[in-house]
């Protein structure tokens, strides 16, 4: 299996890392030829959504991820990469994906300072470590997505057919159990 990571800019490494640790060959995404080799699957990481989403159009990649995205490719997105792949945004409309119908809000705890550790309730895999870093929330979702995370009532984790978000960052952690969800869910599909 063969999973690529967008690598323009925010936590690609630590998602990286969390493949090797799971066997799983992990490769940067960074140019339009890094997808000509083919992939099972796609992880987009946090960060700074705007800045990836200008690096996405700069680089010429949104249009073709935008289309094995469309064309049922897995994809897990965190934080800034649940911005990007949600189909719209409370108050600004810049680049997305619009491959889960949710909206989120952008730094709904807050700003830096507004970033925490807390453990929560994941449903199909139990109680895990999340760690938020200006996170976002879902604020609405259809109802074809489920709900998997909620954090002091707030929808922080969804899938919808082969997308899956959370606002939190897994790979932050040393827990492997969301990649591994992420990854059993790519080799069932």
């Amino acid at each position: 299996m063969r999973v690529g990571v967008l690598a323009l800019q925010g936590g690609f490494k630590e998602h990286l890392s969390m493949l090797k640790k799971l066997n799983v060959d992990g490769f940067e995404v960074r140019r339009k030829s890094d997808l000509d080799g083919g992939l099972d699957a796609l992880i987009i990481p946090g960060g700074e959504s705007t800045v990836i989403g200008k690096l996405l159009v700069s680089t010429h990649l949104l249009k073709p991820i935008k289309t094995l995205l469309d064309d049922g490719l897995p994809v897990f997105g965190t934080c800034a990469g649940m911005i990007l792949l949600s189909s719209a945004k409370e108050i600004d409309e810049s680049v997305r994906f619009g491959a889960i119908p949710i909206t989120v809000q952008r730094n709904a705890f807050g700003r830096q300072l507004g970033s925490f550790s807390t453990k929560a309730l994941f449903e199909g895999i139990g109680e895990i470590p999340m760690t938020f870093i200006r996170a976002p929330i879902i604020s609405q979702a259809s109802d074809q997505v489920t709900i998997l995370s909620t954090v002091q009532g707030n929808a922080v984790a969804a899938r919808y057919k082969q997308v899956l978000v959370s606002a939190f960052h897994p790979e932050l952690t040393d827990d492997l159990s969301v990649h591994s969800y992420f990854i059993e869910s790519v080799r069932q599909s």
